[in-house]
């Protein structure tokens, strides 16, 4: 009887291990066959990869430490990566953009042929139906709304400013639903091109003393129709900053200010609280 059931608990024990081998052989299969239906990008420890998407980068995820990850200062849309250590093991990035689109890129390690500027076309694509939380607008209709706003005829008059040839005007400011569409000019009348370290909206005190203490509340752009590097002598540029809906309060202003990189002309345009209440409200597309 004893013999009996230990050679039953051996034959018990033979099953479970061969499931469970059956079990691993087949999730390494699957994941090996997921891995090769993936694109490979080769990155390196002294290089740093640039991957382009062409919607706003809205969540980022690498499957390994050994990779570093960051968007790239002052954009929206570009990644940086490059390898924390020497031949790491490959490994993952998975990225989600605004335009409810994942990608998921395969990395690898090489030093002397790495990719250094990656278009993230369909070939990296491997789902179009990402859903957003109820409190991030879709990145296509701001998008699609932004261009709208550039089209539009109707201008207003009085919020610029010109220095040393350089010249920021305001010329619209739209609405629908929670965003905010400010249609700017940039306008450079001088021989020299104007290099753009950035453009910034933030919301500060009027200006009284020198003495006095200003807080500034910074408004980060959601979008915009053409990000800009520059621009060039005797030309004039017109463009769309999406930002989420603000008012300004009493004794405060809106200030739209262009930075110039590795320059002093710099310039600003001040948008006052009564500058917002005749907005011109986009319809429905």
């Amino acid at each position: 009887m004893k013999r009996m059931i230990k050679g039953n608990w051996f034959l018990l024990l033979a099953v479970c291990l061969n499931a469970v081998s059956a079990f691993a052989q087949f999730s390494t299969q699957q994941c090996s066959l997921n891995a090769e239906q993936l694109k490979n990008v080769q990155i390196a420890h002294s290089k740093t990869t640039s991957i382009v998407f062409p919607y706003a980068v809205k969540s980022i995820d690498k499957g390994s430490a050994d990779v570093l990850v960051q968007k790239a200062k002052g954009v929206e849309n570009i990644v940086l990566v490059k390898a924390a250590k020497q031949d790491f093991t490959p490994t993952n990035l998975t990225v989600v953009t605004g335009d409810n689109r994942l990608y998921v890129f395969m990395l690898q390690y090489d030093e002397t042929c790495a990719d250094l500027n990656v278009k993230a076309d369909r070939s990296f694509l491997v789902n179009e139906e990402v859903l957003f939380s109820m409190d991030n607008d879709n990145q296509k209709t701001i998008e699609e709304y932004a261009a709208l706003a550039l089209s539009k005829k109707k201008k207003i008059h009085g919020l610029s400013r010109s220095r040393f040839e350089m010249q920021l005007r305001v010329t619209g400011v739209f609405i629908h639903r929670d965003v905010l569409y400010f249609r700017l000019v940039l306008g450079n009348r001088s021989k020299i091109g104007y290099d753009i370290d950035q453009l910034r909206f933030f919301i500060r005190d009027q200006r009284k003393s020198k003495r006095t203490a200003s807080q500034e509340i910074e408004i980060l752009p959601l979008y915009c129709t053409s990000p800009l590097s520059a621009v060039p002598d005797a030309s004039e540029l017109t463009l769309v900053y999406a930002v989420p809906k603000f008012t300004i309060p009493e004794k405060k202003y809106l200030t739209a200010q262009l930075i110039e990189k590795n320059g002093g002309r710099q310039i600003e345009v001040d948008v006052k609280h009564k500058d917002l209440i005749d907005l011109d409200i986009l319809n429905s597309l």
